[in-house]
């Protein structure tokens, strides 16, 4: 099974030999397991508090301490995830194989950035920033589902091989 390249063709394998060898040896790769799972827990009790807000009217500091929250762990798991990428893969961001995946994850960034700009500088309404919350957590679901599809693949890539070894 292969994944896709960063021009979005099929058949380039997600790594190399080599780069698989980096990323099982890497402790970047043990972060970035038990970060995103945190993440994806954060999000969900923010996600709650940000429509409790919007269908209530009620909650807004909860929901703002909850997207602030949900802002910090996005900015540690990208930051750790470039590192992994470049112990993987020798860049920092757009190595091939994630190069969608690092573009869309752009967006996310901005639209949390967004967010604690309008708190931070007190721009728009509380309604107005909470839908700023929801839109970068749509982001977020769709970019979450890009790495686990390209995780999948990752790991249907290495299935064959894996049943030569214990055959």
């Amino acid at each position: 099974m292969h994944g896709q390249d960063g021009r979005g063709r099929v058949g380039a394998p997600i790594y190399t030999a080599e780069q698989r060898r980096r990323r099982d040896s890497t402790r970047w790769t043990l972060v970035q397991g038990i970060l995103a799972p945190i993440q994806f827990l954060v999000f969900l009790v923010s996600l709650g508090l940000v429509l409790r807000y919007l269908l209530t009217g009620e909650g807004a500091f909860a929901a703002d301490i909850s997207v602030l929250a949900k802002t910090a762990t996005l900015y540690t798991i990208m930051v750790t995830g470039a590192a992994w990428e470049k112990k993987v893969f020798g860049r920092w961001l757009f190595a091939a194989p994630f190069f969608w995946e690092d573009v869309f994850s752009m967006l996310v960034i901005a639209l949390h950035t967004a967010y604690v700009v309008m708190l931070v500088g007190e721009f728009g309404s509380t309604s107005d920033r909470m839908l700023v919350a929801l839109a970068a957590y749509v982001t977020y679901v769709v970019n979450a589902g890009q790495f686990l599809w390209k995780l999948r693949l990752a790991r249907l890539e290495g299935a064959p091989r894996l049943q030569a070894v214990g055959a």
